[in-house]
C-alpha cells in the first residue's frame, strides 16, 4: 500500500505569522526558472559580444512581479463570483490561487517592453523563458501538494495514492480518502518537457529563433489538456469542460501554427 500523506501546509511561523510551504516553493520555482533563462540567454547569445548580457536577471524583479500579477489576475478573474464579493483576499496569495496561465501571458508582456527598453531581441528572451519555465513548473507543482490541491479523481482502489483530509474535499467526494496525484503528474512531465526544450533550444535556438516558445506551448498544452481532465478543482468550467482546457487547446494550435511558420519561413 503506498499513500501519499497530507502536509502540514504551514512551514513555520515568523513573529506569529505563518510562513507556508506553498510561498516557499514557489520562491524556488521562480528562482530557478530565472537562473536557468538567464544562463540559456547568455548561452545563445555569445556568438554575438555586442549583445547585452545578464538582461533576464538584471530585469528579474519585473519579470517576476509581471508573471505573479498576470498568474493572480487571471485566476481571479476565472473565480470573479468569489473575488467580487471578498476583494481583500485578491491580495492573498499565501494559500494559492495562481495559474501559470496568466504567469504566461504577463511575463511575455514584460519581456516585450524589457526587449524594447534594452534594446535586445525579443525572440531571444522569450525562447530563454521558455526553456527554463518547465523547470520552474515541475518545483512549483510541489506546491500545490502543500496546500492539498490541484488533485484528480478518485483512485479506483484504495491501495495507493494521494490522501486528502475530508475538510478539503470537494462535494460529492467526502467519503473517498486517496484521489490521484496529478500534481505529482504534471511535476514529472514538466521535468521531461525541460529536457526536451534543453534540446531543442541548444539544437535549433541560434538558427530558429521563437521555435523554443512554440514547442513550450505544444508541450505544455498537451500535458496540461491531459492532467486537466482527470483535475476535481479546475478554476472555471466552462459547461463540462474546464475552461484550462480550452485555452490549451488554443495555444495548441498557436504553438503548431507558429512551429510550422518558424520552420518553412524564407
Amino acid at each position: 500500500m503506498f499513500v501519499i500523506p497530507a502536509p502540514n501546509p504551514v512551514a513555520f511561523s515568523l513573529f506569529g505569522i505563518p510562513v507556508y510551504k506553498y510561498g516557499i516553493t514557489m520562491a524556488l520555482a521562480i528562482f530557478v526558472a530565472m537562473v536557468v533563462a538567464n544562463w540559456l540567454y547568455n548561452k545563445n547569445t555569445a556568438d554575438v559580444p555586442e549583445i547585452r548580457k545578464d538582461v533576464i536577471i538584471e530585469y528579474a524583479p519585473i519579470i517576476i512581479l509581471a508573471g505573479i500579477l498576470g498568474a493572480r489576475l487571471y485566476f481571479c478573474t476565472l473565480n470573479a463570483s468569489f473575488y467580487f464579493t471578498h476583494p481583500l483576499e485578491i491580495l492573498d496569495i499565501r494559500q494559492g490561487g495562481l495559474s501559470i496561465h496568466g504567469a504566461i501571458l504577463g511575463g511575455a508582456l514584460s519581456l516585450y517592453f524589457i526587449a524594447k527598453k534594452a534594446k535586445v531581441s525579443f525572440a531571444a528572451l522569450i525562447d530563454s523563458l521558455a526553456g527554463s519555465i518547465f523547470a520552474g513548473q515541475a518545483i512549483g507543482r510541489w506546491g500545490n501538494y502543500f496546500n492539498s490541491e490541484a488533485f484528480g479523481v478518485p483512485v479506483n482502489g484504495q491501495n495507493w495514492g494521494l490522501f486528502i483530509p475530508q475538510n478539503l474535499r470537494p462535494g460529492g467526494y467526502e467519503n473517498f480518502n486517496l484521489f490521484h496525484p496529478t500534481f505529482l503528474y504534471e511535476s514529472c512531465l514538466d521535468f521531461i518537457g525541460f529536457l526536451v526544450i534543453l534540446l531543442v533550444i541548444t539544437r535549433f535556438g541560434k538558427s530558429h529563433k521563437g521555435l523554443t516558445s512554440f514547442v513550450y506551448l505544444i508541450l505544455y498544452s498537451v500535458i496540461r489538456f491531459i492532467i486537466e481532465d482527470i483535475r476535481l478543482d479546475s478554476a472555471l468550467n466552462i459547461g463540462s469542460v474546464p475552461f484550462a482546457q480550452i485555452i490549451s487547446a488554443i495555444l495548441f494550435v498557436v504553438g503548431v501554427v507558429g512551429l510550422l511558420w518558424t520552420l518553412f519561413k524564407k
